[in-house]
């Protein structure tokens, strides 16, 4: 630090994280301060911590001292920034934080001067006088918090600061109060200020030219040199900063969690416990004594745990799980769980260690000392009873979820900037919607071109300036997706918690990476629509054969399942229906479940950008030789043929190849997971490739090497989860392979979820002979359900829950009536269920009333007759003769069909369109299917789905459907760019192009690609579109 500059401690400063005002990171500012030599800096978010694991990360890496507060502006009274000198004044602080966002509605918060009335200990205190200084204020802040306040004299090149200086020393002598500088910082350079302002515009929802005095007069809102604050502060103020800094000795490194204690019975131990539990456990799974293997595993397991103080954590899972199986909520262990034989014997996982002994060496970590990650997925329409059993247990101030931080991307930002710099609502929607799912900041100029701008217009650049800025900035804070902090006593003590969107949710201000970062036990209570619909399959089969059927049930290893998984015949099975897994389906041919396992994770963008997927499938095939450079690197790939396909193999490669330690290894993959956010990796190159050097690997296997974890940037899979995945893949594709009536009714019933909609689901079903019965008020539940059929197997039968704006409680009552005796006419039906002329409509218009009205003309025309308001003659209806109405036609009712339910039971759109199709000259799917590879093609089908992977190729998949199939299309990003309107928003999409054929797999190489969608008249179809 220069001598001749005087120290300073910036201790009023704002981040970004308070939303719409800061305009930096909390990173920025910390590296800004640094620079600058500051002493330290206090990150005071208004009433928040969200942003301060993030400075604590920044400061930690630069040497920075940092200081943790908040700005809070009281209802009735003064402006404060209040700062944590220890732990109690941390926790002290962090509660009231808690009180003023529970007392507010989201976004928001109430406090008042009453809050403070325990004087709030282990917390100073800055007064931020308005502009006029408020004795009474003044000396209230004094009285309150006597001799650890002070005034906070920011001087921000205002009108007459000399002036400003004067007034508040008098202040501070009226109220024995000192002085200490302080500069509201918003921003690290004064060169955000302009984005600044706009935070501001948005946060106000005026265009800039109206926000008038709401706007900062100048820049002066950043970290300034020292030099520059010598010149405009007393040195006494600047010295004043450095002493209330010494006075600050919390850090965020000082917390230590706790683990709750109620899930130990009294007079047992957290280890006793646990082991008695699992010893239950392995009794229940092995009924005939556990395998000695298994035995030796969990005692080993158990030792690991005993030392490293995690029973409670598996206690609390354990308990969690527990709660679910007693009302009898499906539930499946991911993460490291998948591992572990305590895990197993403890109910959490389905995954038997037996089963994947060759999964890897350790699920607990001596070296890292972290607790495992455990993972549960539930039923996804059931999750909230577990979510609410949580809170009921540990209660709003023990436990809360994770906060996930919802940031600014290319069409937000150029909603909210273009509404900013005043542009027409017309035109900000329009530039908004030129933007993809996929679009990054960099294609946002082109966009803007496409859509009609100039990016040369002054108006237009000082747009993209804004948005490039504003990309990535935190917009607010939502919550996780079920990330649960539990603690032993207040949570709110450790972080603040504020109030959900979603009634009776709470959340903390922290996200799942600052739990991370600091420790922190998060259980993680995910919901997964593939387990709803296996549930609910089961509960079919099992209700059909008049047995009780579990997941552990289903018969392992059934050679008719792989059959089916190796034809691609996967729709709806979970995991691996999307077009990229079934075209590596027929190359990859698993044949057992660890295949399954590999084909889970290769399929994603990290070992596709890092090269793993086609040298593996050579290997796998036998068309290259599988090698290894040392018998080290063959411990650790041998399983996956030489190839690095999970993330743990990377890290495993780095300890015994580069002689990392296993703490660098981890270092390694938490940079694997942010380094496309946050870069990174960049010093790991050399220390890798070096380090294999010295080992005597060649170059450019260390090369290799360091490309592939480059991949798993982009997203590599853990073995573990792909092994916990991989057992959903198998119980679905059993269930698709021998219960496909069952398995369409529960994937219908659990809805919406996977990669298809109804409509295809029903389609494909239909295909593999399925009879699907339609909606009737005579026959259907709420869900669809099974009824016996003439060939013996069973018949899916459509539910109510099918029909679009029937609610649950009117089918409810359609199906308790029907108990009671069958319907003989609408107006019968209306008066025994109760049901309004809304839902009657609904009924009328899904073709529910067949039986009981004819045809939907009929059924309108009867729903229309019938008086559904109490009235004197209720008891004696008047009964007329029904019109000669006409049916209505094919077509009109595939339109009905698809408006009402979203499916049709009658012929295939593309079937009433086929002979004009085959004018075009355009092929139905099964032609195409026949071509040889090369073949010039010419088709055309209904877009069911387009996927765009996250790689960097931009290749789109589009799955065209007809009623013979589907045809798989493949869009490069040249012929994308080009076509983009067809793309995006064809219904019914030709293609002209190239037949690609590999075995079994065929996809069709596009190069034009036409909208014919005007063929398709008023019928109503929905692409579901992913990355």
């Amino acid at each position: 630090m220069d001598s001749a500059l005087p120290a300073y401690a910036e201790l009023h400063c704002l981040s970004n994280f308070s939303f719409l005002r800061g305009a930096s990171h909390p990173e920025e500012l910390v590296a800004r301060a640094h620079q600058l030599g500051y002493s330290a800096l206090a990150l005071t978010d208004e009433c928040s911590f969200a942003g301060v694991v993030r400075a604590h990360g920044a400061a930690k890496e630069c040497g920075l001292p940092l200081i943790l507060g908040s700005e809070i502006h009281l209802a009735d009274g003064p402006h404060l920034v209040l700062l944590a000198t220890d732990r109690e004044g941390y926790g002290n602080l962090s509660e009231l934080i808690t009180r003023g966002r529970r007392r507010g509605v989201k976004g928001r918060y109430v406090l008042e001067a009453g809050d403070l009335d325990q004087g709030l200990p282990g917390c100073l205190i800055l007064l931020v006088p308005g502009a006029a200084p408020d004795i009474p204020q003044a000396r209230w802040v004094a009285e309150r918090f006597t001799g650890r306040a002070w005034i906070a004299v920011e001087l921000l090149c205002g009108a007459n600061d000399k002036a400003r200086l004067a007034a508040l020393r008098e202040l501070g002598a009226a109220c024995a109060l000192p002085l200490a500088a302080a500069g509201d910082v918003h921003m690290h350079l004064r060169s955000r200020r302009k984005l600044q302002d706009t935070l501001t515009a948005i946060r106000l929802g005026k265009p800039l030219a109206h926000c008038g005095q709401a706007l900062y007069p100048n820049a002066e809102r950043h970290l300034r040199l020292r030099l520059r604050l010598a010149n405009l502060y007393p040195r006494d103020l600047l010295d004043e900063t450095v002493r209330i800094t010494a006075r600050c000795t919390f850090s965020l490194a000082c917390l230590r969690y706790e683990y709750p204690e109620e899930i130990v019975p009294p007079g047992a131990t957290p280890s006793g416990h646990l082991r008695a539990l699992t010893e239950a456990g392995l009794a229940r799974r092995f009924p005939g004594g556990a395998p000695h293997k298994v035995h030796t595993l969990v005692e080993h397991e158990l030792e690991l745990i005993a030392e490293l103080g995690y029973e409670p954590y598996f206690l609390t899972v354990h308990d969690i799980v527990n709660f679910a199986r007693s009302k009898n909520i499906l539930c499946q262990g991911r993460g490291s769980a998948a591992n572990s034989a305590v895990c197993y014997a403890l109910g959490i996982t389905e995954v038997d260690p037996a089963r994947m002994s060759m999964l890897f060496e350790r699920f607990i970590s001596r070296e890292r000392n972290e607790p495992p990650d455990i993972d549960v997925d539930f039923e996804h329409q059931r999750r909230e009873e577990v979510i609410q059993y949580i809170y009921a247990k540990y209660g709003r101030e023990r436990a809360a979820l994770a906060a996930t931080v919802i940031r600014y991307r290319p069409k937000s930002a150029i909603r909210d900037c273009g509404k900013a710099l005043g542009l027409e609502l017309a035109q900000v929607e329009r530039l908004a919607k030129s933007l993809s799912w996929w679009d990054r900041r960099q294609n946002v100029p082109e966009r803007l071109r496409e859509a009609g701008f100039d990016p040369e217009s002054p108006t237009v650049l000082r747009l993209l300036a804004l948005v490039d800025a504003l990309i990535g900035f935190p917009r607010h804070l939502s919550q996780h997706v079920g990330g649960f902090v539990i603690a032993r006593g207040l949570l709110s003590r450790l972080v603040p918690i504020e109030n959900a969107a979603m009634a009776e949710r709470s959340v903390i201000q922290w996200d799942k990476d600052d739990l991370d970062a600091l420790g922190l036990l998060k259980v993680d209570v995910l919901a997964l629509g593939m387990l709803s619909a296996i549930k609910r399959a089961l509960d079919l089969i099992g209700l059909q054969q008049g047995v009780t059927i579990a997941m552990s049930d289903v018969p392992a290893e059934d050679p008719d399942v792989y059959a089916m998984i190796q034809q691609a015949d996967t729709v709806g099975v979970f995991q691996i229906e999307s077009r990229a897994q079934m075209s590596m389906l027929p190359r990859l041919k698993p044949e057992n479940f660890y295949d399954l396992v590999i084909e889970v994770a290769i399929v994603r963008p990290g070992p596709i950008q890092g090269g793993m997927v086609h040298p593996y499938l050579r290997r796998r095939q036998g068309l290259d030789p599988v090698s290894y450079p040392s018998d080290a690197v063959r411990g650790v790939l041998e399983r996956t043929l030489g190839i690095p396909i999970f993330q743990e193999q990377v890290m495993q490669l780095a300890v015994v190849a580069a002689g990392f330690t296993p703490g660098e290894a981890d270092r390694l993959r938490r940079s694997m997971a942010a380094w496309k956010r946050k870069g990174g990796l960049e010093h790991f190159q050399q220390r890798l490739i070096q380090g294999m050097r010295a080992r005597g690997y060649a170059r450019e296997f260390a090369e290799r090497i360091y490309q592939q974890i480059l991949g798993f940037g982009e997203y590599g899979f853990p073995e573990s989860h792909s092994a916990s995945f991989a057992l959903l893949v198998y119980v679905s594709a059993w269930l698709k392979r021998h219960h496909p009536a069952a398995f369409l009714a529960a994937l219908l019933n659990s809805q919406p979820m996977g990669f298809y909609a109804p409509a295809q689901l029903v389609q494909d079903a239909r295909r593999h002979g399925v009879e699907v019965l339609p909606v009737d008020v005579l026959a259907s539940d709420w869900e669809c359900t099974l009824e016996p059929f003439a060939n013996g197997a069973p018949a899916m039968r459509l539910g109510l829950i099918m029909v679009k704006g029937l609610s649950a409680a009117g089918a409810g009552r359609i199906v308790q009536a029907r108990a009671q005796g069958g319907f003989a006419s609408v107006e019968q039906l209306m008066r025994r269920a109760h049901l309004d002329r809304h839902e009657l409509k609904c009924l009328a218009a899904s073709d529910a009333l067949l039986r009981i009205a004819g045809h939907r003309r009929l059924a309108y025309w009867q729903v229309a007759g019938v008086e559904t308001a109490p009235h004197l003659l209720s008891e004696a209806p008047i009964h007329e003769t029904d019109p000669q109405l006409s049916a209505p036609s094919e077509g009109d009712g595939l339109v009905a069909d698809y408006r009402s339910l979203g499916l049709t039971l009658g012929r295939h759109p593309l079937a009433l369109l086929r002979s004009r199709l085959k004018r075009m000259r355009l092929a139905a799917a099964e032609e195409v299917r026949r071509l040889p590879h090369g073949s010039s093609v010419r088709a055309a089908g209904i877009v069911i789905g387009r996927q765009r992977p996250d790689t960097a190729s931009g290749v789109v998949f589009v799955t065209l459907e007809d009623e013979t199939g589907c045809v798989n299309v493949i869009v490069w990003r040249d012929l994308g760019e080009r076509q983009r309107r067809e793309l995006l928003s064809a219904r019914l999409m030709a293609v002209y192009g190239s037949v690609e054929r590999e075995g079994e797999v065929v996809h069709v190489i596009a190069r034009r690609l036409a909208d014919h969608s005007e063929l398709l008249g008023r019928l109503g179809t929905r692409s579901r579109d992913f990355h």
